[in-house]
C-alpha cells in the first residue's frame, strides 16, 4: 500500500444555519463531545494514516491556529491558508494547492468541515487508486434525498451524472448523495480556475464529467451526518458520546454521559442520552439533561429539564426551566420557569426574565 495521501479540510464556511452557535465561533470549532468538532475530523484523518493537512479557512480564521498550532499534538503537520474573499468549495481547494507536496498523479483527500462520518478513508483511497480515477467521491444513501444533490452511478461505480436537489418523484433516480469527502488527482486540483468563486458540486464535477473524466463513486453507508443545523449538531455530539459515531478524539469513555474533569454535577442530577457537560460547567440538583451539550462555564440550575439542546459557553439556565430542541447562545441567561421548545434560538448575551416564555400554562 502506498503511503496515505495528504488532505485538505474545508473549514471556511460561516455556519449561518447554526447561529447563534457560530456568532463568535466558526462552525468547525463548536464543541462536539467535549472538543472542537474539527478535532474529531483531524483525529480520524490521522488514524487513517494522513500526516499533512492543509486547513482552508475564511470565517473567523484567526481562531484555528492558536488552538491546533502546527498539529504536532495530534501527530499531524497542519498548515493554514485563509481566503480573503469567499471562493466556494472549488475555489477554496484551488487556493491551497501551493501548499500541497503531491505530484500531479498523486491522490489528495478533501473533506468538508461539517460532516460527521464513519467513512473508511483508506478504502476510499484504495478505490481511487485501483480505478485510476480522476476524482473519487464518498457517496452515502439517505431515505429522503430531496435536500441533497444526487449522484447516480453505473454497475462499476462510475459516476454518470450530478443532479441538483430533486423536486419531483421522477427526478429521484437514486438514493445516493454526495457525502462530502473526495479523493482528487492532484492535477485536477491544479486545473481549477483561480481568482474567482468555484463550486466543485455545480461546476467542477459536472465539467469533468462532460469532458469524459473518470469520476468514481464509493458507497459507504456507515454513520453519516451533516452537522449544518443546530438539531443535527446536538445529535452528532450525543452520538459521539454514545459511541454511535466513531472518533478517537472523544475525551473519555463512551456512554450515556461525558462529564469533563472540571465540571460539577450534583449527585441528584440525571444525565442521559450522550449528554456532555464541558469544563467548568455546573449542573445543580434534580436537573434532568438528555442528549444535550452544556458548554464550558455554563450553569444549569436546580430542577431544569433539557432535551436535545445546546447551552452555550457561560450561559445560565434558571431553575425549573424546560428546554426542548433549543440553542442558547454564549453568555445568555434564561430565567427560572421558562419553557422553550423546538427550534427556539436564544441569542448570545440575551436575557429572558423568569417565567417570560411558556408553551403550557404556569400551573
Amino acid at each position: 500500500m502506498n503511503q496515505a495521501p495528504e488532505a485538505i479540510l474545508l473549514v471556511g464556511g460561516k455556519g449561518t444555519r447554526l447561529r447563534p452557535l457560530t456568532v463568535r465561533t466558526p462552525k468547525p470549532m463548536v464543541p462536539a463531545a467535549g472538543v472542537p468538532f474539527l478535532t474529531h475530523q483531524l483525529a480520524r484523518a490521522r488514524a487513517a494514516g494522513v500526516e499533512h493537512i492543509v486547513l482552508a479557512t475564511s470565517y473567523l480564521a484567526e481562531v484555528f491556529e492558536p488552538y491546533f498550532g502546527d498539529g504536532s499534538d495530534l501527530g499531524l503537520h497542519i498548515e493554514y491558508v485563509t481566503e480573503r474573499e469567499p471562493l466556494g468549495t472549488g475555489g477554496a481547494i484551488r487556493n491551497v494547492a501551493s501548499r500541497l507536496r503531491s505530484g500531479p498523479d498523486d491522490p489528495v483527500l478533501v473533506f468538508n468541515g461539517d460532516i460527521l462520518t464513519g467513512l473508511d478513508i483508506p478504502a476510499l483511497v484504495e478505490t481511487h487508486r485501483s480505478c485510476d480515477a480522476d476524482v473519487s467521491l464518498h457517496l452515502t444513501r439517505v431515505d429522503d434525498p430531496r435536500a441533497f444533490g444526487l449522484v447516480p452511478t453505473d454497475g462499476t461505480g462510475r459516476v454518470t451524472a450530478f443532479l441538483e436537489k430533486p423536486q419531483t418523484p421522477e427526478e429521484i433516480v437514486t438514493d445516493q448523495i454526495n457525502a462530502g469527502a473526495y479523493v482528487f488527482r492532484r492535477s485536477v486540483i491544479d486545473a481549477i480556475p483561480t481568482g474567482r468563486p468555484v463550486s466543485v458540486e455545480r461546476e467542477t464535477f459536472p465539467g469533468l464529467l462532460s469532458d469524459g473524466a473518470h469520476l468514481q463513486g464509493m458507497v459507504d453507508s456507515t454513520y453519516w451526518l451533516d452537522l449544518g443545523t443546530p438539531h443535527a449538531f446536538v445529535r452528532g455530539s450525543a452520538d459521539l458520546v454514545l459511541g454511535l459515531a466513531p472518533s478517537p478524539a472523544v475525551p473519555g469513555r463512551r456512554g450515556d454521559r461525558l462529564v469533563l474533569p472540571t465540571a460539577r454535577v450534583a449527585p441528584g442530577a440525571k444525565l442521559t442520552g450522550g449528554t456532555v457537560v464541558a469544563e467548568g460547567a455546573v449542573v445543580a440538583e434534580d436537573a434532568r439533561i438528555d442528549g444535550s451539550a452544556v458548554l464550558a462555564g455554563a450553569v444549569v440550575e436546580a430542577g431544569a429539564v433539557i432535551f436535545g439542546s445546546l447551552v452555550g459557553e457561560g450561559a445560565r439556565i434558571g431553575a425549573r426551566t424546560v428546554l426542548s430542541g433549543v440553542v442558547v447562545g454564549d453568555g445568555a441567561v434564561v430565567g427560572a420557569d421558562n419553557e422553550l421548545r423546538d427550534g427556539a434560538r436564544v441569542w448570545c448575551d440575551a436575557v429572558l426574565p423568569a417565567g417570560a416564555v411558556r408553551f403550557s400554562s404556569d400551573q
